[in-house]
């Protein structure tokens, strides 16, 4: 007797179909299936986080040459996550507690719909590439911690050293700071001056200020990236070495799918960057993706998204104050936004955000909830 599939049976077939098919073809078929938006065909669009300003127009000529969307946001962030002087991301991130390095990054695919993510990556300075082998290469969505280290180079990935000269002797000066074991003996000069004994060359010397910043104000990191082309097709990607000096094995929302980062080819795109812990309580990019559904523009999304956040302290409203959250939209039809929890990221220095749109890679300030700065 024949009787209709269940969903379990109809899932099975899909996945088979699809494993058969293979990646480049299953790619390529729903890419041209897809139905612009109802504002008609999409200006092609990149937004992302204010580290990746220089390296838009190298996202933006893939989109031009008729690229996927995913390529262009990858071009976009895995140049810096190759930078060793971008101390969030990748080569160079600041460490955790314990000196050490881990990354976290995720990529979703708006034609295909699919996913892919890892967390408390070690040693491989591309996390967000190997987010998308996951993605392209299994069935799973998210590998975490040695499993994804394994994973990684099991698929040819090159390990290394994250840890640069650099953001070591930063590590060495917030642990000097800090009352533990590894404070100076009684009697012995402050963390300043221990400070200034390990940085003992002129070079070194340069880099006093940038580290007495991040060891009084430990910072978050991350990049995302969005990019939606002339067909209405929508990527992203966010990646990151997480905040600064935190317990090994923490993971924030950059590798969460519905936090840190939600694409929907049918609507539009979301990612974050700032207080993870917070963007996770409201499920941020998702949220976010979940208002412009509604009809909401990117802008006021993001804002919606915030107000969320805020609500969540209602019972000491002063500790919004400790941290800072940015957030980053673009809709099927090309609109977009940038949106801030406080308007400055220290004072007089506006919340600003990167985005090409065809014309010009440039900054633009982020609409913002609460006037004022975070203190951390």
């Amino acid at each position: 007797m024949n009787r209709g599939y269940n969903r379990r049976e109809f899932f099975l077939s899909s996945l088979g179909a699809a494993l058969a098919l293979g990646w480049k073809q299953l790619r390529a078929a729903v890419r041209f299936g897809q139905q612009v938006g109802s504002g008609g065909p999409a200006r092609p669009v990149i937004v992302c986080a204010a580290n990746g300003l220089r390296w838009l127009d190298r996202g933006m000529e893939v989109l031009r040459r008729g690229g996927d969307t995913l390529d262009a946001v990858l071009a976009v962030v895995t140049a810096v996550e190759d930078d060793p002087n971008d101390n969030t991301v990748g080569y160079g991130g600041l460490p955790n507690e314990d000196g050490v390095v881990q990354l976290d990054a995720c990529v979703m695919h708006g034609p295909t719909r699919l996913a892919g993510a890892v967390g408390a990556l070690e040693k491989i300075k591309n996390p967000s590439l190997v987010a998308r082998a996951v993605m392209e290469r299994t069935d799973h969505i998210f590998l975490a911690g040695p499993g994804a280290l394994r994973f990684a180079l099991a698929q040819g990935f090159q390990p290394m050293d994250l840890l640069t000269e650099k953001s070591r002797l930063a590590w060495l000066a917030w642990k000097a700071a800090r009352e533990s074991q590894w404070n100076p003996p009684l009697g012995s000069p402050n963390w300043h001056q221990t400070l200034a004994a390990l940085l003992d060359t002129p070079e070194k010397r340069q880099w006093r200020p940038w580290i007495e910043e991040v060891v009084l104000h430990p910072p978050t990191g991350t990049i995302n990236c969005l990019a939606v082309n002339e067909k209405g097709d929508l990527s992203g990607v966010t990646t990151t070495s997480g905040l600064a000096w935190k317990i090994s094995g923490r993971v924030g929302d950059s590798p969460l799918i519905g936090a840190g980062l939600y694409v929907d080819n049918d609507v539009g795109a979301a990612g974050s960057t700032g207080r993870g812990e917070e963007n996770i309580r409201v499920v941020g990019a998702h949220t976010i993706v979940e208002m412009m559904r509604q009809g909401r523009s990117p802008r006021e999304a993001c804002l919606e998204a915030l107000r969320r956040v805020q609500r969540n302290f209602q019972f000491a409203p002063e500790r919004l104050r400790r941290f800072h959250l940015l957030y980053y939209a673009v809709n099927k039809k090309g609109e977009y936004a940038g949106a801030s929890l406080w308007r400055y990221v220290r004072p007089g220095r506006p919340a600003r955000f990167a985005v090409h749109d065809g014309t010009s890679a440039r900054l633009e300030e982020c609409a913002w909830l609460l006037d004022g700065a975070a203190e951390d």
